[in-house]
C-alpha cells in the first residue's frame, strides 16, 4: 500500500525546511492553525509540514513508499496518534473520534495515491507537489 512517510531529502531546498520526525515514519496530512491558513509560510510552519504518527513531530518534506501495511494498520496507527495527543474518544466521544479516525485514515491513503513510490513532497495547505 502507498503511504506517505517522513523523509530527510529535499531538505533545505527551500527556504523554512524543517525535519523533526523519524525517518521513514508514517506520517498524515495534520490540522492547520488560523495563522498558518492566512499564510502557510509564516506562523507555527503547520500550513506546509505533516505530521508524524510516531513521533508526533512534524517535517516539511515527505516520500511515498509502497509498505506493507493495509488499511487496518494505518486505521491503528491514526488511532494511537489521536489518543497520544490528547483526542482520544474520552475526549471527543466515541462518535466525533470514529469520524475523525475515518476522515483521517481516508485522506492518508488518498494523499499517497497519485504518485510513484519514490516521489518526495511538500505541502502548502491542503495541496501536494513534488519537490
Amino acid at each position: 500500500m502507498q503511504l506517505l512517510t517522513a523523509t530527510r531529502e529535499g531538505q533545505g531546498e527551500r527556504a523554512g525546511d524543517f525535519s523533526f520526525t523519524v525517518e521513514g515514519e508514517l506520517v498524515l496530512v495534520g490540522f492547520v492553525c488560523a495563522t498558518d491558513q492566512a499564510d502557510p509560510d509564516g506562523g507555527c510552519g503547520c500550513g506546509r509540514a505533516f505530521s508524524g504518527l510516531s513521533s508526533r513531530k512534524a517535517t516539511t518534506t515527505a516520500v511515498v513508499r509502497d509498505l506493507d501495511l493495509d488499511e487496518a494498520d494505518v486505521q491503528s496507527a491514526v488511532e494511537s496518534y489521536f489518543t497520544s495527543t490528547g483526542l482520544g474518544p474520552g475526549t471527543l466521544g466515541v462518535t466525533d473520534f470514529d469520524d475523525l479516525v475515518e476522515e483521517t485514515v481516508f485522506e492518508t491513503l488518498a494523499f499517497a495515491q497519485p504518485w510513484k513510490p519514490g516521489t518526495v513532497l511538500r505541502r502548502r495547505l491542503d495541496w501536494l507537489t513534488r519537490r
